[in-house]
């Protein structure tokens, strides 16, 4: 009767160990295609880190948050006009319209971007101490020589940027590396899973610390999620 009570014991635990590991919020769900399709976009809740974060103010998160909310109004408003482009059934081509079509277009790439990116920045932030995991570590080990040289690596790609920087996993190559996206859609790598975000806009850090980015760059590195920095990798890998 004794090992049955302990057979069942550790049966519990083992399934409450799995549900800690796969259902924690803000992991790897955000690179995940959607399920069904979206015929309009809605921002989601980081309220949790407002007033929470160490060195990133209430005040500074709920403004980036809310020119995040304008990419996802922006970004709604353009698939419609795209909607009622299609469905136009003119047959003569107008220059005029065609430019516009243009910047149109090129405005859908940098507002879905925009969207995009910020909420993978949102979600690999956390007021929670975390490490990163053994696969991460090892790999950024083997990509970069140590994990010491990974972040100072990572730091000064933050330092140089004018928008964005982000350490990914290179499905060609099976490598980690780090790059920098100087606009939305300007040096924008393909074939790419993002793992960590960084957001190097002015707009990111302005309200806390001025024009003194480096302050920000420590204040971020204070603040990441590595759980959910190595879950992105787990499921880059595994769905390479």
């Amino acid at each position: 009767m004794k090992k049955i009570r302990f057979f069942l014991f550790m049966l519990i635990c083992l399934v409450l160990q799995s549900f800690i590991f796969t259902s924690t919020p803000a992991s790897a769900a955000d690179l995940e295609c959607a399920l069904q399709p979206i015929e309009r976009y809605q921002a989601k809740d980081y309220s949790h880190l407002f007033g929470t974060l160490n060195g990133l103010s209430e005040n500074q998160l709920r403004q980036h948050y809310t020119l995040y909310t304008g990419y996802i109004n922006r970004i709604n408003a353009i698939n419609e006009e795209i909607k009622e482009e299609i469905e136009e059934t003119e047959t003569e081509k107008d220059v005029t319209e065609d430019i516009e079509f243009r910047g149109l277009m090129v405005e859908k790439s940098f507002n879905n971007n925009g969207m995009i990116l910020h909420e993978l920045y949102f979600s690999n932030l956390t007021p929670r101490q975390t490490q990163p995991s053994q696969t991460f570590t090892t790999l950024i080990n083997r990509d970069f020589g140590s994990y010491q040289k990974y972040i100072a690596n990572l730091r000064k790609n933050a330092e140089i940027s004018r928008g964005w920087v982000i350490t990914a996993y290179n499905c060609r190559d099976g490598k980690i590396h780090n790059y920098i996206i100087d606009s939305h859609d300007l040096h924008v790598p393909v074939h790419v899973r993002p793992l960590l975000v960084m957001d190097v806009w002015e707009h990111a850090y302005m309200i806390d610390y001025g024009i003194n980015r480096d302050k920000y760059i420590d204040a971020f590195f204070r603040n990441v999620d590595w759980q959910t920095v190595s879950q992105r990798l787990e499921t880059a890998i595994s769905t390479k």
